[in-house]
Protein backbone atom coordinates (compact mmCIF):
# COMPACT_ATOMS: atom_id res chain seq x y z
CA UNK A 1 0.00 0.00 0.00
CA UNK A 2 3.40 2.09 0.28
CA UNK A 3 3.66 1.83 -2.97
CA UNK A 4 0.75 3.20 -3.97
CA UNK A 5 1.24 7.18 -4.59
CA UNK A 6 4.37 5.76 -6.60
CA UNK A 7 2.46 3.47 -9.10
CA UNK A 8 -0.01 6.50 -9.48
CA UNK A 9 2.71 9.26 -10.27
CA UNK A 10 4.11 6.23 -12.53
CA UNK A 11 0.95 5.69 -14.27
CA UNK A 12 0.59 9.67 -15.20
CA UNK A 13 4.17 9.33 -16.21
CA UNK A 14 3.48 6.65 -18.79
CA UNK A 15 0.71 7.79 -19.74
CA UNK A 16 1.99 11.47 -20.16
CA UNK A 17 4.50 9.91 -22.61
CA UNK A 18 2.40 8.10 -24.43
CA UNK A 19 0.34 11.00 -25.50
CA UNK A 20 3.60 13.21 -26.15
CA UNK A 21 5.47 10.90 -28.60
CA UNK A 22 5.35 11.06 -32.26
CA UNK A 23 7.44 8.11 -32.88
CA UNK A 24 5.32 4.67 -33.66
CA UNK A 25 2.89 4.30 -36.25
CA UNK A 26 2.82 7.57 -37.52
CA UNK A 27 -1.35 6.83 -38.75
CA UNK A 28 -1.84 7.06 -34.82
CA UNK A 29 -0.50 10.27 -34.46
CA UNK A 30 -2.44 11.67 -37.20
CA UNK A 31 -5.48 10.28 -35.66
CA UNK A 32 -4.29 11.77 -32.46
CA UNK A 33 -3.60 15.32 -33.94
CA UNK A 34 -7.09 14.73 -35.84
CA UNK A 35 -9.03 13.89 -32.78
CA UNK A 36 -7.83 17.12 -31.56
CA UNK A 37 -8.06 19.36 -33.93
CA UNK A 38 -11.63 18.28 -34.60
CA UNK A 39 -12.60 19.30 -30.77
CA UNK A 40 -11.12 22.61 -31.05
CA UNK A 41 -13.03 23.30 -33.87
CA UNK A 42 -16.15 22.07 -32.79
CA UNK A 43 -15.92 23.64 -29.60
CA UNK A 44 -14.48 26.66 -30.91
CA UNK A 45 -17.71 26.84 -33.26
CA UNK A 46 -19.78 25.93 -30.79
CA UNK A 47 -19.03 29.03 -28.49
CA UNK A 48 -18.91 31.73 -31.44
CA UNK A 49 -22.82 30.19 -32.34
CA UNK A 50 -24.41 30.07 -29.66
CA UNK A 51 -23.00 33.59 -28.54
CA UNK A 52 -24.46 35.53 -31.72
CA UNK A 53 -27.82 33.39 -30.98
CA UNK A 54 -27.47 34.74 -27.48
CA UNK A 55 -27.05 38.14 -28.80
CA UNK A 56 -29.56 38.03 -31.62
CA UNK A 57 -32.11 36.88 -28.87
CA UNK A 58 -31.12 39.71 -26.33
CA UNK A 59 -31.61 42.36 -29.00
CA UNK A 60 -35.25 41.15 -29.99
CA UNK A 61 -36.13 40.98 -26.08
CA UNK A 62 -34.80 43.93 -25.61
CA UNK A 63 -36.59 45.70 -29.18
CA UNK A 64 -39.99 43.93 -28.94
CA UNK A 65 -40.34 43.37 -25.43
CA UNK A 66 -39.31 46.53 -24.44
CA UNK A 67 -42.14 47.79 -26.10
CA UNK A 68 -44.72 45.67 -25.79
CA UNK A 69 -46.54 44.97 -22.12
CA UNK A 70 -45.06 41.99 -20.61
CA UNK A 71 -48.38 41.65 -18.54
CA UNK A 72 -51.76 43.62 -18.84
CA UNK A 73 -54.03 42.53 -16.24
CA UNK A 74 -57.79 42.53 -17.00
CA UNK A 75 -58.57 44.63 -13.30
CA UNK A 76 -59.63 48.24 -13.48
CA UNK A 77 -57.42 50.79 -11.96
CA UNK A 78 -59.87 51.90 -9.41
CA UNK A 79 -58.87 48.66 -7.61
CA UNK A 80 -55.14 48.61 -6.42
CA UNK A 81 -52.97 45.50 -7.23
CA UNK A 82 -52.58 43.07 -4.17
CA UNK A 83 -49.56 43.98 -2.13
CA UNK A 84 -48.72 40.04 -2.96
CA UNK A 85 -48.56 41.35 -6.33
CA UNK A 86 -46.48 44.42 -6.21
CA UNK A 87 -44.36 42.64 -3.62
CA UNK A 88 -43.09 40.45 -6.12
CA UNK A 89 -39.35 40.60 -6.82
CA UNK A 90 -39.23 39.99 -10.43
CA UNK A 91 -41.98 42.96 -11.07
CA UNK A 92 -39.92 46.22 -11.94
CA UNK A 93 -42.47 48.39 -12.25
CA UNK A 94 -46.50 48.75 -12.91
CA UNK A 95 -48.54 51.53 -14.33
CA UNK A 96 -52.15 52.23 -16.05
CA UNK A 97 -52.50 51.04 -19.29
CA UNK A 98 -54.58 51.89 -22.37
CA UNK A 99 -54.59 50.05 -25.62
CA UNK A 100 -56.36 50.36 -28.39
CA UNK A 101 -56.53 49.95 -32.60
CA UNK A 102 -56.82 53.15 -34.37
CA UNK A 103 -55.71 54.95 -37.39
CA UNK A 104 -53.36 57.94 -38.18
CA UNK A 105 -52.83 59.79 -40.92
CA UNK A 106 -50.57 63.01 -41.56
CA UNK A 107 -50.99 64.82 -44.98
CA UNK A 108 -49.71 62.11 -47.43
CA UNK A 109 -50.74 58.86 -46.05
CA UNK A 110 -53.10 56.92 -43.54
CA UNK A 111 -51.97 53.74 -41.60
CA UNK A 112 -53.66 51.17 -38.65
CA UNK A 113 -51.42 51.56 -35.70
CA UNK A 114 -51.94 50.20 -32.09
CA UNK A 115 -51.97 53.24 -29.57
CA UNK A 116 -50.91 52.84 -26.44
CA UNK A 117 -51.82 54.89 -23.59
CA UNK A 118 -48.60 55.03 -21.11
CA UNK A 119 -47.99 57.12 -17.43
CA UNK A 120 -45.20 59.13 -19.46
CA UNK A 121 -42.57 59.13 -15.91
CA UNK A 122 -43.02 54.99 -15.89
CA UNK A 123 -42.77 54.40 -19.77
CA UNK A 124 -39.35 56.29 -19.66
CA UNK A 125 -37.43 54.12 -17.06
CA UNK A 126 -39.44 51.16 -17.18
CA UNK A 127 -39.18 50.31 -21.20
CA UNK A 128 -36.83 50.48 -23.88
CA UNK A 129 -38.23 53.68 -25.56
CA UNK A 130 -36.15 55.97 -23.97
CA UNK A 131 -32.96 54.32 -24.74
CA UNK A 132 -33.87 54.34 -28.39
CA UNK A 133 -35.15 58.00 -28.80
CA UNK A 134 -33.70 59.37 -31.95
CA UNK A 135 -35.35 62.42 -32.29
CA UNK A 136 -37.46 64.88 -29.79
CA UNK A 137 -38.06 64.56 -26.61
CA UNK A 138 -39.54 61.29 -23.91
CA UNK A 139 -41.72 63.08 -21.37
CA UNK A 140 -45.34 63.68 -22.62
CA UNK A 141 -47.90 66.15 -21.24
CA UNK A 142 -51.54 65.28 -20.60
CA UNK A 143 -54.10 67.51 -22.42
CA UNK A 144 -50.97 68.56 -24.68
CA UNK A 145 -52.13 65.92 -26.97
CA UNK A 146 -48.54 64.66 -28.28
CA UNK A 147 -47.50 61.33 -29.11
CA UNK A 148 -44.22 59.07 -29.78
CA UNK A 149 -43.72 57.29 -33.01
CA UNK A 150 -41.45 55.07 -34.48
CA UNK A 151 -38.70 55.80 -36.91
CA UNK A 152 -40.48 53.61 -39.85
CA UNK A 153 -43.84 54.63 -39.53
CA UNK A 154 -42.69 58.15 -39.80
CA UNK A 155 -40.82 57.30 -42.82
CA UNK A 156 -44.06 55.99 -44.03
CA UNK A 157 -46.21 59.11 -42.99
CA UNK A 158 -42.95 61.54 -44.31
CA UNK A 159 -43.39 63.44 -40.81
CA UNK A 160 -41.07 64.82 -38.40
CA UNK A 161 -41.11 66.11 -34.96
CA UNK A 162 -43.47 69.01 -34.40
CA UNK A 163 -45.87 67.71 -37.13
CA UNK A 164 -49.04 67.30 -37.01
CA UNK A 165 -51.33 64.41 -37.16
CA UNK A 166 -54.49 63.07 -37.17
CA UNK A 167 -55.75 59.93 -34.43
CA UNK A 168 -59.07 58.28 -35.29
CA UNK A 169 -60.57 55.47 -33.40
CA UNK A 170 -63.87 53.25 -34.33
CA UNK A 171 -63.90 52.19 -30.44
CA UNK A 172 -65.45 55.31 -29.88
CA UNK A 173 -67.32 56.40 -32.97
CA UNK A 174 -70.67 58.73 -32.73
CA UNK A 175 -73.71 58.02 -34.39
CA UNK A 176 -74.37 61.40 -36.52
CA UNK A 177 -77.18 62.41 -39.03
CA UNK A 178 -74.52 61.82 -42.02
CA UNK A 179 -73.87 58.26 -40.23
CA UNK A 180 -71.29 57.23 -38.30
CA UNK A 181 -67.98 59.08 -37.60
CA UNK A 182 -64.96 57.87 -35.27
CA UNK A 183 -63.68 59.53 -32.68
CA UNK A 184 -60.53 61.96 -34.06
CA UNK A 185 -58.17 64.37 -32.45
CA UNK A 186 -55.09 65.97 -33.61
CA UNK A 187 -51.94 65.03 -32.07
CA UNK A 188 -48.78 66.97 -32.34
CA UNK A 189 -45.07 64.48 -32.71
CA UNK A 190 -42.98 64.98 -29.88
CA UNK A 191 -40.13 62.52 -30.68
CA UNK A 192 -39.25 59.88 -32.89
CA UNK A 193 -37.73 56.05 -31.31
CA UNK A 194 -36.33 53.74 -33.40
CA UNK A 195 -36.16 50.05 -31.59
CA UNK A 196 -35.33 48.53 -35.31
CA UNK A 197 -38.06 45.99 -34.57
CA UNK A 198 -41.51 45.51 -36.63
CA UNK A 199 -42.82 47.55 -33.28
CA UNK A 200 -41.46 50.78 -34.86
CA UNK A 201 -44.25 50.41 -37.66
CA UNK A 202 -47.38 49.53 -35.58
CA UNK A 203 -46.96 51.80 -31.91
CA UNK A 204 -47.69 54.68 -31.41
CA UNK A 205 -47.17 55.99 -27.38
CA UNK A 206 -49.37 58.91 -26.10
CA UNK A 207 -50.41 59.97 -22.21
CA UNK A 208 -52.84 57.92 -20.87
CA UNK A 209 -55.25 60.65 -20.55
CA UNK A 210 -55.45 61.98 -23.83
CA UNK A 211 -56.13 58.66 -25.17
CA UNK A 212 -59.06 58.20 -22.68
CA UNK A 213 -60.41 61.87 -24.10
CA UNK A 214 -60.13 60.30 -27.73
CA UNK A 215 -61.78 56.99 -26.23
CA UNK A 216 -64.46 59.33 -25.20
CA UNK A 217 -64.39 57.51 -21.43
CA UNK A 218 -62.07 58.11 -17.97
CA UNK A 219 -58.82 56.70 -17.40
CA UNK A 220 -60.24 54.45 -14.37
CA UNK A 221 -62.88 52.82 -16.57
CA UNK A 222 -60.93 51.95 -19.66
CA UNK A 223 -57.53 51.35 -18.47
CA UNK A 224 -55.29 48.49 -16.81
CA UNK A 225 -52.87 47.72 -15.07
CA UNK A 226 -49.78 46.90 -16.29
CA UNK A 227 -46.81 44.95 -15.30
CA UNK A 228 -43.02 45.85 -16.29
CA UNK A 229 -40.03 43.31 -15.40
CA UNK A 230 -36.53 42.73 -14.45
CA UNK A 231 -36.48 39.77 -17.30
CA UNK A 232 -39.00 39.41 -19.88
CA UNK A 233 -38.28 35.98 -19.71
CA UNK A 234 -38.51 34.97 -15.94
CA UNK A 235 -43.07 35.35 -16.60
CA UNK A 236 -43.43 32.10 -14.60
CA UNK A 237 -43.55 32.98 -11.60
CA UNK A 238 -45.20 36.27 -11.86
CA UNK A 239 -47.80 33.87 -14.03
CA UNK A 240 -48.15 31.59 -11.36
CA UNK A 241 -49.12 34.46 -8.71
CA UNK A 242 -51.51 35.46 -10.57
CA UNK A 243 -53.44 32.20 -11.36
CA UNK A 244 -53.25 31.14 -7.78
CA UNK A 245 -55.37 34.94 -7.17
CA UNK A 246 -57.49 34.37 -10.01
CA UNK A 247 -56.65 37.24 -11.74
CA UNK A 248 -56.92 37.42 -15.56
CA UNK A 249 -54.09 38.20 -17.78
CA UNK A 250 -52.68 38.96 -21.29
CA UNK A 251 -48.86 38.24 -20.93
CA UNK A 252 -46.37 38.94 -23.81
CA UNK A 253 -46.01 34.99 -24.43
CA UNK A 254 -49.62 35.40 -26.60
CA UNK A 255 -48.03 37.74 -28.58
CA UNK A 256 -44.57 36.94 -28.78
CA UNK A 257 -44.22 33.90 -27.54
CA UNK A 258 -43.54 31.73 -31.02
CA UNK A 259 -41.17 34.31 -32.48
CA UNK A 260 -38.85 33.62 -29.51
CA UNK A 261 -39.98 29.85 -29.18
CA UNK A 262 -38.86 29.42 -32.89
CA UNK A 263 -35.16 31.56 -31.97
CA UNK A 264 -34.80 29.04 -28.83
CA UNK A 265 -35.36 25.69 -31.26
CA UNK A 266 -33.23 27.45 -33.82
CA UNK A 267 -30.40 27.83 -30.90
CA UNK A 268 -31.01 24.43 -30.11
CA UNK A 269 -30.69 22.55 -33.25
CA UNK A 270 -27.57 24.29 -33.75
CA UNK A 271 -26.00 23.33 -30.51
CA UNK A 272 -27.20 19.73 -31.08
CA UNK A 273 -25.79 19.63 -35.00
CA UNK A 274 -22.18 21.28 -33.56
CA UNK A 275 -22.51 18.97 -30.41
CA UNK A 276 -22.43 15.78 -32.83
CA UNK A 277 -19.32 17.60 -34.61
CA UNK A 278 -17.66 17.63 -31.25
CA UNK A 279 -19.01 14.07 -30.37
CA UNK A 280 -17.61 12.47 -33.65
CA UNK A 281 -14.34 14.20 -33.24
CA UNK A 282 -14.21 12.97 -29.16
CA UNK A 283 -14.74 9.81 -30.42
CA UNK A 284 -11.56 9.85 -32.74
CA UNK A 285 -9.51 9.01 -29.55
CA UNK A 286 -11.53 5.65 -29.67
CA UNK A 287 -9.90 4.48 -32.94
CA UNK A 288 -6.32 6.16 -31.71
CA UNK A 289 -6.38 4.76 -28.63
CA UNK A 290 -7.04 1.32 -29.53
CA UNK A 291 -4.39 1.60 -32.13
CA UNK A 292 -1.97 2.58 -28.81
CA UNK A 293 -2.92 0.11 -26.59
CA UNK A 294 -2.45 -2.70 -29.86
CA UNK A 295 1.35 -1.10 -30.33
CA UNK A 296 2.32 -0.68 -26.61
CA UNK A 297 0.81 -4.35 -25.73
CA UNK A 298 4.24 -5.29 -25.23
CA UNK A 299 4.88 -2.72 -22.93
CA UNK A 300 1.58 -3.15 -20.85
CA UNK A 301 2.79 -7.12 -20.44
CA UNK A 302 6.11 -6.14 -19.16
CA UNK A 303 4.16 -3.77 -16.67
CA UNK A 304 2.18 -6.35 -15.56
CA UNK A 305 4.78 -9.00 -15.00
CA UNK A 306 6.45 -6.02 -13.24
CA UNK A 307 3.67 -6.08 -10.50
CA UNK A 308 1.82 -3.06 -11.88
CA UNK A 309 -2.01 -3.87 -10.88
CA UNK A 310 -4.91 -3.25 -13.54
CA UNK A 311 -6.25 -0.50 -12.53
CA UNK A 312 -3.36 1.66 -12.90
CA UNK A 313 -2.70 0.03 -16.28
CA UNK A 314 -6.25 1.42 -17.02
CA UNK A 315 -5.26 4.74 -15.48
CA UNK A 316 -2.63 4.99 -18.28
CA UNK A 317 -4.58 5.13 -21.17
CA UNK A 318 -7.19 6.97 -19.38
CA UNK A 319 -4.88 9.58 -18.67
CA UNK A 320 -3.38 9.56 -22.22
CA UNK A 321 -7.06 9.67 -24.19
CA UNK A 322 -8.07 12.61 -21.58
CA UNK A 323 -4.83 14.74 -22.33
CA UNK A 324 -5.48 14.96 -26.12
CA UNK A 325 -9.38 15.66 -25.15
CA UNK A 326 -8.34 18.82 -22.74
CA UNK A 327 -5.55 19.91 -25.05
CA UNK A 328 -8.51 20.48 -27.76
CA UNK A 329 -10.81 22.09 -25.68
CA UNK A 330 -8.04 24.40 -24.51
CA UNK A 331 -7.70 25.04 -27.51
CA UNK A 332 -11.09 25.14 -28.55
CA UNK A 333 -12.19 27.19 -25.66
CA UNK A 334 -9.65 29.88 -26.46
CA UNK A 335 -10.11 29.98 -29.88
CA UNK A 336 -13.77 30.04 -29.95
CA UNK A 337 -13.53 33.20 -27.29
CA UNK A 338 -11.19 35.47 -29.62
CA UNK A 339 -13.18 34.70 -32.69
CA UNK A 340 -16.56 35.82 -30.42
CA UNK A 341 -14.98 38.46 -28.92
CA UNK A 342 -13.99 39.63 -32.32
CA UNK A 343 -16.15 38.50 -35.09
CA UNK A 344 -16.99 41.76 -36.56
CA UNK A 345 -13.86 42.84 -37.07
CA UNK A 346 -13.07 39.33 -38.62
CA UNK A 347 -15.96 39.63 -40.61
CA UNK A 348 -14.72 43.02 -41.47
CA UNK A 349 -11.31 41.47 -42.91
CA UNK A 350 -12.89 39.31 -45.03
CA UNK A 351 -15.25 41.87 -46.69
CA UNK A 352 -18.61 40.23 -45.42
CA UNK A 353 -21.29 42.38 -44.26
CA UNK A 354 -24.16 40.14 -42.86
CA UNK A 355 -26.74 42.91 -41.91
CA UNK A 356 -25.80 46.19 -43.97
CA UNK A 357 -26.34 49.45 -41.73
CA UNK A 358 -27.66 47.36 -38.85
CA UNK A 359 -23.93 47.51 -37.00
CA UNK A 360 -22.11 45.36 -35.24
CA UNK A 361 -22.76 41.88 -35.48
CA UNK A 362 -24.41 41.33 -31.21
CA UNK A 363 -22.40 38.85 -29.53
CA UNK A 364 -23.25 37.95 -26.59
CA UNK A 365 -21.13 35.35 -24.11
CA UNK A 366 -22.50 33.63 -21.02
CA UNK A 367 -20.07 31.74 -18.56
CA UNK A 368 -22.44 29.69 -17.65
CA UNK A 369 -23.24 28.01 -20.93
CA UNK A 370 -19.57 28.11 -21.79
CA UNK A 371 -18.18 25.98 -18.89
CA UNK A 372 -21.20 23.55 -19.77
CA UNK A 373 -20.08 23.08 -23.51
CA UNK A 374 -16.31 23.03 -21.88
CA UNK A 375 -17.53 20.40 -19.22
CA UNK A 376 -19.63 18.58 -22.10
CA UNK A 377 -16.61 17.87 -24.00
CA UNK A 378 -14.60 17.01 -21.34
CA UNK A 379 -17.02 14.14 -20.48
CA UNK A 380 -17.05 13.01 -24.26
CA UNK A 381 -13.51 12.54 -24.20
CA UNK A 382 -13.76 10.54 -20.76
CA UNK A 383 -16.23 8.19 -22.25
CA UNK A 384 -14.12 8.07 -25.52
CA UNK A 385 -11.13 6.41 -23.18
CA UNK A 386 -13.31 4.15 -21.47
CA UNK A 387 -12.92 1.57 -23.85
CA UNK A 388 -9.69 1.42 -24.82
CA UNK A 389 -8.54 1.55 -21.51
CA UNK A 390 -10.58 -1.33 -20.52
CA UNK A 391 -9.23 -2.96 -23.77
CA UNK A 392 -5.44 -2.68 -22.24
CA UNK A 393 -6.60 -4.77 -19.28
CA UNK A 394 -7.42 -7.79 -21.18
CA UNK A 395 -4.02 -7.71 -22.40
CA UNK A 396 -1.98 -11.35 -21.48
CA UNK A 397 1.09 -10.77 -21.11
CA UNK A 398 2.25 -14.52 -21.91
CA UNK A 399 0.68 -13.96 -25.01
CA UNK A 400 2.20 -10.38 -25.62
CA UNK A 401 5.80 -11.10 -25.08
CA UNK A 402 5.11 -14.38 -27.01
CA UNK A 403 7.26 -13.40 -29.84
CA UNK A 404 9.22 -10.56 -28.07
Amino acid sequence: MSDLPMFQSLSTYIGFRYARTRKGNPFVAFINVFSVAGIALGLAALITISSVMNGFEGQLKDRILGLMPHFVLEQPVDKPLSPEITGLSGIQAYAPYIETEALIQSASALKGVQLQGVSPETIGSASAVGQHLIAGEMPLEGGRYEILIGRALASALSIKVGDRVRLMSAEASVFTPLGRFPSQRQFTVVGIFDLGSQMDDKVVLSHIQDIARLLRTQVERRAHWRLFLDDAFDWQPVAEVLDKREVKYQSWRERQGPLFDAVKMEKNMMGLMLGLIIAVAAFNIVSAMVMVVTEKSGDIAILRTMGMAPGQVMRIFLFTGLYNGAKGVLFGLIGGVLIASQLTTIMGLMGVNLFPGAGPIPVQMQPANILVMVMGCLLLSFLATLYPAFKALKVMPAQALRYE
